[in-house]
């Protein structure tokens, strides 16, 4: 998208340099012209009298002076911009006038000069005497141009330059037409000075070399230029087919083949270009990683919760099958043991389905931004049914997480540890770094070493023939990992000791 706004930019001042350079190159003509011009009227020993107005004084203006006699040097440049200034309408028509007969021999004098000067450097030269007549040139002697304004600002002993539009003498080619330095001439007017009085004025005029023009005299160097580009850009394309295309490729390609099923397809890229790719690359991975999981995850729990539904529902089948077929010669003893067997599965059935929601609840749990402490969390517990818990240390620290989703993580810890034979559970929690740390022991069996790495999936249990279903520690996991926490099992001298680390409030 830069690149044409810089090739703009450069057209317009290469444009504008060709501008600056026929300014410069008539001010260097219109000085000689001047010199010449004063010697001349130095020469002819007009009087001081019929001079024009003082030239202004030294520093004032970038003028030129052509008196042999100041030698200080007092460079003109050119000030002329196309993008500046404005274009002003064609020149004026000179008006009748009659010049002095002083000034007009001089004039026809130089009028040879000016004739093989104009046929060398294609400028346009007038010499015009203190009131503006032109005393020298082509066309338009004895006629005045004092009125026109760079004329009329010479007159007054200043330099000055403007840029008009120009009459041509035949239809520019329609290639022409994007360049603005076509339609316009540039003017100047250099005083001349002779013993600090204005004897007269140099008027100079030239159409600026037309940029197509000089372009195509240099099209050896536009050409290379031309390839260059072509060159960058081809190696730009190529940077980004290596870097950005090649990559992006090469990660449908991946996706294809993880949506098909083929593990193998979740490794880094061999390739990823850039560093936006390869985190691109990279969160994919993760993301894609984690569907596999939780793919692989309710693939587990759904045989898990098929296999626990079935146990009590055969049970419970059979039992309804005996009463129906043995229901007349079924004793009464019987007949409750069964009818007993039937609740007994279904209340488990209950259980299971409520313990079930509980998990599906926690997994999916977003934070509410609420707060809680230990202390505040315990005293939401029912006080019957449950064992001792003892704050120790720590039971203010601020936690953030639900007072309600707090107390269910205690209360899963406790249920647990009485379970287990534990008769106190003791609580205790520390913070630094903005995490808090908060451990929980009992004196209960704890747990063997060979049971140690399952006691947090889901459906693991000890006590299944009493009632157990092994997703109470599975629902603390998912309730934790919801408010950025974790827990785990720690060593301990007796009993069971778990941490439990979450954000300080």
């Amino acid at each position: 998208m830069a690149l044409p706004l810089v090739g703009l930019f450069f057209f317009r001042l290469y444009e504008n340099q060709l501008i600056r350079q026929t300014e410069a190159e008539l001010i260097a003509q219109g000085a000689v012209l001047a010199a010449i011009y004063a010697q001349d009227v130095r020469e002819a020993g007009i009087p001081f009298g019929k001079l024009g107005v003082p030239m202004p004084p030294s520093g004032s203006d970038a003028e030129s002076r052509s008196d042999e006699a100041d030698t200080s040097y007092r460079p003109i440049e050119p000030t002329l911009d196309l993008a500046s200034d404005n274009v002003l309408p064609t020149r004026p028509a000179a008006v009748a006038a009659n010049a002095d007969p002083a000034f007009a021999a001089i004039g026809a004098r130089l009028s040879g000069l000016l004739t093989q000067t104009q046929k060398t450097t294609l400028a346009g030269f007038r010499l015009l005497d203190p009131r503006g007549v032109v005393i020298a040139g082509r066309e338009e002697v004895g006629l005045s141009l004092g009125g026109v304004g760079e004329v009329r600002a010479a007159l007054s002993g200043r330099y000055a330059s403007a840029l008009r539009l120009r009459i041509p003498e035949e239809p520019a080619p329609p290639l022409y037409s994007v360049s603005r330095g076509t339609k316009v001439r540039v003017f100047v007017a250099m005083p001349v000075a002779v013993d600090d009085k204005v004897a007269g004025v140099v008027y100079l005029s030239r159409t600026p070399n037309n940029i197509v023009k000089h372009l195509y005299g240099e099209r050896g160097k536009v050409t290379l230029a031309a390839i260059a580009i072509l060159g960058g850009t081809l190696l730009i394309g190529l940077v980004f087919l290596r870097t950005v295309s090649r990559p992006i490729y090469g990660l449908i390609e991946r996706t294809r083949r993880i949506a098909a099923g083929d593990r193998t397809a979740m490794r880094p890229l061999d390739h990823h270009g850039t560093r936006e790719m390869a985190a691109l690359s990279t969160a994919f991975l993760d993301m894609a990683e984690k569907l596999q999981a939780r793919s692989d995850s309710i693939q587990t729990f759904a045989t898990h919760v098929s296999h626990e539904l079935k146990s009590p529902l055969t049970a419970m089948q059979g039992a309804a099958e005996l009463l129906r077929d043995s229901g007349s010669t079924m004793d009464e003893a019987e007949r409750r043991r069964f009818s007993n067997n039937i609740v007994t599965d279904a209340g488990r059935l209950n259980l299971l389905v409520r313990r079930l929601l509980d998990l599906a609840r926690a997994e999916n749990l977003a934070p509410s931004g609420d707060t809680t402490s230990i202390g505040a969390a315990l005293a939401l517990l029912p006080a019957e049914n449950r064992l001792t818990a003892s704050v120790e240390a720590g039971g203010d620290i601020g936690l953030s997480i639900s007072g309600e989703n707090a107390a269910i993580v205690l209360a899963n810890l406790i249920d647990n540890s009485a379970r287990h034979g534990a008769t106190a559970v003791s609580l205790s929690a520390t913070s630094a770094d903005g995490k808090a740390t908060i451990f929980v022991s009992d004196d209960g069996a704890g747990i063997s070493p060979s049971n140690r790495a399952k006691i947090f999936e889901p459906f693991f249990t000890t006590r299944r023939e009493s009632g157990g279903t092994g997703m109470g520690l599975g629902i603390v996991l998912a309730l934790l990992k919801a408010h950025d926490g974790t827990i785990r099992l720690v060593d301990s001298e007796r009993g069971t000791r778990f941490e439990i680390t979450l954000p300080v409030a």
